[in-house]
């Protein structure tokens, strides 16, 4: 029974291949973005939420916060924000792997999705909101900025993380059984039991 148990957690091929892949969506959708200014810097509204949450939803924890944290995490480090990269793969996997794991407590035989996967997207986001947002205090008040400063800068940034996070939320769940169906299509799921 445990050489069954250890075949269920083997990392096949088929399982980098597909977490590479989501990495790459998250990364090509993070360039669609509008970037915002603020008191101690910028932050970004972006279309790479929407590819974190659904990447995490369909493929579970561990690999849906690998693909997010290397997705984001390489959209920093050659995108111009490059001193960010560190904190986003962590933030990400964190993300990743939250909204993914509690996905991933209902039965997803069914492509459409289930209060779980919906609660996964929500709990995923909420999850990289509340890192993102204690980071940028945190990081603002070790550099010596005032503390008026950087509650501007944190309460710019949630002006826009918040909305955005609601909205990625929304738009992840209505193409979560797109995308399901053509992982189911393809044999992801099989391949990976």
């Amino acid at each position: 029974m445990q050489a069954n148990h250890a075949v269920k957690h083997k990392i096949t091929t088929y399982d980098i291949v597909v977490t590479a892949l989501f990495a790459a969506i998250c990364y090509v959708a993070t360039n669609f973005r509008i970037e915002i200014p603020t008191p101690l810097g910028k932050t970004m509204i972006h279309c790479g939420n929407v590819f974190c949450l659904l990447s995490a939803m369909l493929m579970g924890g561990l690999r849906g916060g690998i693909a997010d944290a290397t997705g984001l995490g390489l959209f920093d480090l050659l995108g111009g924000w490059a001193s960010s990269a560190p904190s986003t793969f962590i933030m990400r996997f964190i993300m990743g792997l939250v909204g993914g794991s509690v996905a991933s407590v209902g039965n997803h035989s069914e492509t459409k999705p289930t209060k779980w996967t919906i609660l996964g997207a929500v709990t995923g986001m909420v999850t990289y909101v509340i890192l993102y947002l204690g980071y940028s205090f945190l990081k603002g008040i070790v550099l010596g900025n005032a503390v008026g400063t950087v509650l501007t800068d944190v309460a710019a940034k949630a002006a826009t993380s918040i909305p955005s996070g609601c909205v990625s939320i929304v738009v992840a769940v209505i193409l979560y059984p797109f995308f399901r169906k053509a992982l189911t299509a393809a044999g992801y799921y099989q391949k990976r039991a």
